[in-house]
């Protein structure tokens, strides 16, 4: 069983900046592929960024590619996600997912656990 503990989250204006984390509870966080999802009120859950193991390949939305940038440091069993020019349309509670084989996919169901989430409001 794998816990993901995410932190980071918080409120801030348009423009600005945050940067979430996620510390994994596992021991073979090193071969697990991560992402991470957010999720608006009355809308699906969204692929926002993946990551390889390694942190060599990752992945984006088109929504959020230039702004926002996952990394790891899988000496501290962390994966980040580095937001920055942040507009309202990003605030929505922002998940992180473990996938523990395979590849860094863009798809939900794909990955095995999930964190509790941490809100990010974007004020105009």
């Amino acid at each position: 069983q794998v816990q993901l503990v995410e932190s980071g989250g918080g409120l801030v204006q348009a423009g600005g900046s945050l940067r979430l984390s996620c510390v994994a509870s596992t021991r073979t966080f090193s071969s697990t592929a991560m992402g991470w999802f957010r999720q608006a009120p009355g809308k699906e859950r969204e692929f926002v960024a993946a990551v390889s193991w390694t942190g060599r390949s990752t992945s984006y939305a088109d929504s959020v590619k230039g702004r926002f940038t996952i990394s790891r440091d899988n000496a501290k069993n962390t994966v980040y996600l580095q937001m920055n020019s942040l507009k309202s349309e990003d605030t929505a509670l922002y998940y992180c997912a473990a996938r523990e084989v395979g590849w860094p996919s863009r798809v939900s169901v794909e990955y095995d656990y999930w964190g509790q989430g941490t809100q990010v409001t974007v004020s105009s």
